[in-house]
C-alpha cells in the first residue's frame, strides 16, 4: 500500500562490534559488548580482507558464532559484520505461524502460564490454594478443587424414608451435608453417584432404595429382594447433569431395616466429572 514519506521498514539492521582475525575458523558475534544470534547466515554481510563472502559456502553461523569454512590467520583482515535485520524483530507474528515445532523443549514453564488457560480457572506453579490446578516444582499436577464425596451410614433410621446423619469420610469442596444427607452441587455439571445398601428384610417386602434428585426425580433404584430375615448388598451407580439449584439424597421406601452394623456397608459417595 502507499505511503507518505519513507515507508516503515521492518527488522533492525546493525553493524556488529569488531572481529580480529587468527588462528581459528570461528568467531564469536556481539553486539554492543552482548551475545548476538543471526536467526541465518543469509542475514549476515561478512567482508573478509575486503571481499564480500558467500554465506554458507564461504561461512556458517551457530548459535552466536560465526564459522568460516576454514581458519584464518593473523594477517587477514574482517573487514565488518553487518545483519540485515532482525527476523521479525520488531513485527507481528503470523497468526498460525508459531507451532509446536518452532518451540524448545522446556522452553515453557509454569510460571509463564496464566489464568484461564485450558479453559481451567487457574493455573499456579506451586500448592497456592484457590487455583483449579497445581504445578508443583517436580511438574506434579495436582487438582485441589476437585468436587467429590464419600460417606457412610452407621445407625440411626431414616427420617421420613431420607437417610440422614452420615459419617462424612471425605467431602472435597464441602458439598455433602452429613446430617441432612444431600449432597447439593456447587457448579452445574455431570456427576456421578454409587450407593451400597445392606438390607435385612423382617416383613417380607422387597425393599426400594433410591437416588432422589431434590426428593421427586428417582435417578436411580435397587431392590432387595431378601427373605427369611437375611442379610443382601445391593448397590447401583448413576451420571446425572445437574445444576446448582438441585440436591441429591439416599431414599428408603419401605419398612424393611438396614443394618446398623459398625462395618461400612452403607456407602454414598459421588464426584464431579465435568
Amino acid at each position: 500500500m502507499p505511503y507518505i514519506g519513507k515507508s516503515p521498514v521492518g527488522g533492525g539492521f546493525h553493524k556488529l562490534d569488531n572481529l580480529t582475525a587468527s588462528a581459528t575458523a570461528t568467531y564469536a558475534l556481539t553486539l554492543g559488548g552482548a551475545a548476538y544470534y543471526p536467526e541465518t547466515a543469509n542475514q549476515l554481510l561478512v567482508s573478509l580482507n575486503g571481499v564480500i563472502q558467500a554465506p554458507q559456502d564461504s561461512f556458517t553461523v551457530s548459535g552466536s558464532n560465526l564459522i568460516f569454512d576454514s581458519a584464518l590467520t593473523a594477517s587477514d583482515s574482517i573487514d565488518f559484520v553487518v545483519a540485515l535485520g532482525d527476523v521479525l524483530g520488531v513485527q507481528s507474528v503470523t497468526d498460525g505461524a508459531v507451532s509446536t515445532n518452532k518451540i524448545a523443549n522446556g522452553a515453557v514453564t509454569a510460571a509463564k502460564l496464566a489464568a484461564g488457560v485450558g479453559g481451567v480457572a487457574g493455573i499456579s506453579s506451586s500448592s497456592t490454594s484457590g487455583t483449579a490446578l497445581n504445578i508443583d516444582t517436580n511438574n506434579i499436577v495436582t487438582l485441589p478443587n476437585l468436587v467429590g464425596f464419600s460417606a457412610e451410614w452407621i445407625s440411626g433410621s431414616p427420617t421420613n424414608g431420607y437417610l440422614q446423619d452420615w459419617t462424612v469420610r471425605s467431602n472435597q469442596g464441602n458439598a455433602f451435608n452429613g446430617t441432612t444427607g444431600r449432597f447439593t452441587p456447587p457448579v452445574n455439571g455431570t456427576y456421578v453417584f454409587h450407593v451400597n445398601i445392606l438390607a435385612e428384610d423382617h416383613s417380607g417386602s422387597t425393599t426400594n432404595i433410591d437416588l432422589q434428585k431434590n426428593e421427586t426425580d428417582v435417578l436411580f433404584r435397587i431392590k432387595d429382594d431378601t427373605r427369611n430375615s437375611r442379610f443382601q448388598t445391593i448397590s447401583g451407580s448413576v451420571i446425572a447433569d445437574l445444576t446448582t439449584s438441585d440436591f441429591v439424597s439416599v431414599y428408603k421406601d419401605t419398612a424393611t431395616t438396614l443394618s446398623k452394623h459398625s462395618d461400612p456397608f452403607h456407602i454414598f459417595c459421588g464426584h464431579l466429572l465435568g
